[in-house]
């Protein structure tokens, strides 16, 4: 990308920041409700009888704005809402009228929907259309908060303490919720007019209904909140929540068996009206879910989502431009160690986290800040002698500190930029990295048109090499209203740019062009609830050397019908040579040619007490000399036993017959070799949840994955062609590339919530682990020989307890009258 370019894209950014804040949002008009100040506070306990609620003014008219537009429910299955507060909390109360014996009411964990009518509250304080906090109670009387913006869609992650109850009634059933000024921010204000929207859900048709008349064909639905008038003198609480742990571990394997006990403490703070630290000290991550591992033979390093809550938990401001990848904090040491021969190095496969902090909000016009700062500690490997057993102490991770600072400007109730820097400092002759970006989303007046764009840069410090600085640019735009919608996006990222200290980028040197165009339905049409169907294309070069590398394009198709099952196809066309740049290893070529791919999937309605999802995929090259074929599927039967039993299993088995790839290295040269890969998953699930505050699941997974070379092996000619000419075989490399790799989890939990905010939880783990080279083995063979290896057993058992400072002020104050 030449100077010009660059100076163009900043150019766009900088003139939609300008003039994009004198447009005005779509006009439209907004339903109000009016609330009055409570002098005496409902009980929340489903029962709609009290006296606050008797005058209080009512919304109603709930319009359909999905799967359908505009349809209104007879009065038999009409919504009535009420809302009132004090000085401690906003109450709604909703009834919800309907057949009982219609209501769907599975019980499932926190925050799954599963198949359960739904209320849902969402307040915007701000009343900005972007800064959404929603509340969700399921008609099992289950949980689910999130918050929501245009930017990072909706975040359930995000987990607050309130109370609701839920009681099923002879006409309906009716819903009383407590929502604590804790879990909102917002500056103190005297007469306020706060965003509010309210939504229904009847699961038996997947119908969702609003207050406020939505319209899904245009924007997003931040804009088609209505309002709530009426909250007068707000004062905002001290925020400070405290919610200390404990939790005891006992590990065995391999004969030998650990104990641990921690103690530890999650803080949140309102530092002030609204803006809130959030601090773990002394974390404790050992609960936190297995990783599906799987054999990566691709050139490419193996990722895994976040399970750790403290990290998953409100970050939607760090997740900014894309320089924040949580899983670097408490990684794999990041040191290299060099290792004479007859040397084995023996390293921890994490990090330890010391300690980490979260400071974030948003001002009443818009600006949001946000800071997060996370320190790791010094970390020791050892390495042997494999000949004499001497064994000295090495240092693979020093003292190490990474921050995020965020600064995100919000305007229009639809757009906004941002910038964005991270940092790692790491003691000592390591490495140190920095990385910012200036990110904008911007979406015109009428909500019909979007531009995304992003300007990224790296620097990382190699100690004795000095700084070494990369460019990264993303630009997409887009029609996003309407039932024909297309865009244009472009990448760039040159061969310098590395972003992996914090963040998270697979490649660079890349410079590629993407466009897509779509066409879906917002109406129900024949028997069709909805369907969309979408074209791509993308061809994609290398930055350095300025070349063609691949290109390909296709379609997708999916479609829901009136009966709730839904279906799709895709299909997947590389024309001609691809040239594929990173699969050698060394930054040389390997072409192969004319790829296709399609494939289909089927899901079955999740409301029948038997449900399946369904997916098959095929592939073949048309490429003189090769005969490589490949086809995979997928079988999840679903069994809801009743409204605590949930059931699932899921197979999953993908065959690759004369695949071409990386197979090991031989001199400093890479060598590539044709395989079978075969590979074979079993997996179940399975929840019982007795009621909404205790649960027990069990998740179980089983991977098996076999790589089986034909005997001669290739080397890679300049030309991007294979040879057999260097006379390399399985049997005289010196690492003999077939694999036989298995892996078997299983993971028991129990949940105990027994006070609002607090929990007990119990967890029993085994984890087994096999690698060899007997591709031959079958699958009872394989199994057979993963149940020799040892086993690791982890029990552990967690106490964490929710505090509340107002809560404990107000005891001292009613201890201080009674004296």
């Amino acid at each position: 990308m030449n100077l010009l370019h660059k100076t163009k894209i900043c150019w766009v950014i900088l003139l939609f920041s300008i003039i994009s804040p004198f447009n005005k949002g779509n006009a439209q008009n907004k339903k109000a409700l009016h609330v009055g100040r409570a002098k005496k506070a409902p009980k929340i306990d489903g029962n709609l009888n009290d006296e606050v609620w008797q005058n209080a003014e009512i919304a109603t008219g709930f319009i359909q704005f999905e799967p359908d537009i505009g349809n209104i429910r007879p009065e038999h299955e009409r919504t009535e809402v009420k809302i009132t507060y004090n000085d401690r909390a906003i109450y709604v109360a909703a009834y919800l009228y309907d057949d009982p014996d219609k209501i769907m009411k599975q019980l499932t964990a926190r925050d799954d929907f599963g198949q359960s009518d739904f209320f849902r509250v969402v307040l915007n304080p701000n009343n900005d259309s972007q800064n959404d906090t929603e509340f969700t109670v399921f008609s099992s009387g289950q949980q689910s908060d999130a918050i929501a913006n245009p930017s990072i869609g909706t975040d359930r992650s995000w987990n607050a303490v309130w109370r609701s109850a839920v009681k099923i009634v002879k006409d309906g059933w009716t819903v009383e919720i407590e929502i604590p000024y804790r879990t909102l921010r917002f500056p103190e204000q005297d007469n306020p007019i706060w965003g509010l929207q309210l939504h229904r859900n009847f699961r038996r048709e997947r119908a969702q209904y609003s207050w406020n008349p939505i319209d899904p064909t245009k924007g997003n639905v931040g804009l088609y909140h209505g309002e709530l008038i009426g909250l007068n003198n707000l004062k905002p609480p001290i925020r400070l929540n405290l919610y200390p742990f404990s939790t005891g571990i006992v590990n065995d394997f391999d004969g030998k068996t650990t104990t641990d006990l921690t103690f530890g403490m999650d803080v949140k703070y309102g530092i002030t009206d609204n803006f809130t630290l959030d601090a773990t000290l002394v974390p404790d991550f050992s609960q936190a879910g297995f990783d599906n591992i799987v054999l990566n033979l691709g050139p490419f390093e193996q990722t895994f989502a976040e399970q750790r809550q403290f990290f998953t938990e409100g970050v939607d401001l760090f997740s900014k431009g894309g320089l924040f990848f949580s899983r670097r904090v408490g990684n794999a040491p990041s040191g290299d160690v060099e290792l004479v021969e007859n040397e084995v190095l023996n390293q921890p496969d994490e990090v330890k986290v010391l300690n980490a902090v979260k400071v974030s909000g948003r001002t009443k016009k818009g600006l949001g800040i946000g800071f997060f700062n996370a320190i790791t500690e010094k970390t020791f490997g050892t390495i042997t002698d494999t000949l004499t057993g001497n064994e000295r102490s090495v240092v693979v991770e020093p003292f190490a500190n990474y921050n995020i600072l965020v600064v995100d400007q919000q305007f229009n109730g639809n757009s906004a930029v941002s910038l964005i820097n991270t940092n790692v400092t790491r003691n000592g002759e390591f490495r140190d990295a920095n990385a910012t970006a200036l990110v904008a989303n911007l979406v015109n007046r009428r909500n019909t048109y979007r531009i995304d764009t992003e300007l990224r840069m790296s620097n990382v410090n190699y100690q004795n090499e000095g700084w070494e600085s990369g460019f990264s640019t993303f630009f997409r735009a887009a029609k996003v209203h309407g039932n024909l919608r297309y865009g244009f996006a472009h990448r760039f990222a040159d061969t310098k740019y590395n972003i992996n200290d914090l963040g998270l980028n697979l490649r660079n040197n890349q410079n590629d062009f993407e466009t897509d165009v779509s066409y879906q339905i917002f109406k129900p049409r024949g028997k069709l609830n909805s369907y969309r169907i979408n074209g791509f294309f993308n061809y994609r070069r290398l930055v350095d050397p300025n070349v063609y590398a691949r290109m390909n394009f296709g379609s997708t198709y999916r479609a829901t019908t009136r009966k709730l099952d839904s279906y799709g196809f895709r299909l997947n066309i590389e024309p001609g040579k691809q040239y594929d740049y990173f699969e050698s290893r060394d930054g040389r070529f390997f072409i192969y040619e004319n790829f296709i791919s399609t494939g289909a999937n089927v899901s079955t309605n999740y409301n029948r007490t038997f449900a399946i999802d369904l997916r098959a995929n095929i592939g073949t090259l048309f490429e003189t000399g090769r005969d490589l074929f490949t086809y995979d599927f997928e079988i999840e039967p679903r069994v809801r036993v009743n409204d605590h039993l949930l059931l699932i299993y899921q197979l999953n088995f993908d065959y690759r017959n004369g695949d071409r790839g990386y197979a090991t290295s031989e001199n400093d040269e890479a060598i590539f070799g044709e395989r079978n890969r075969q590979r074979v998953t079993n997996s179940l699930r399975g929840n019982y949840n007795f009621n909404p505050f205790h649960s027990l699941g069990l998740t179980f997974r089983h991977y098996w994955d076999t790589v089986a070379y034909d005997d001669e092996l290739f080397t890679l000619l300049d030309n991007g062609r294979l040879t057999t000419d260097s006379g390399y075989t399985v049997d005289n490399v010196s690492d003999n590339p077939n694999i036989n790799f298995s892996t078997w989890n299983i993971d028991l939990n129990y949940s105990w919530q027994f006070v609002q905010g607090s929990f007990l939880t119990f967890l029993y783990r085994n984890q087994l682990f096999s690698n060899d080279e007997n591709v031959e083995d079958n699958f009872t063979d394989s199994l057979d020989l993963l149940f020799n290896q040892p086993v690791q057993h982890t029990f552990s058992l967690r106490l964490q307890y929710f505090i509340d400072y107002r809560g404990i002020k107000s005891i001292f104050k009613k201890n201080k009258k009674a004296s």
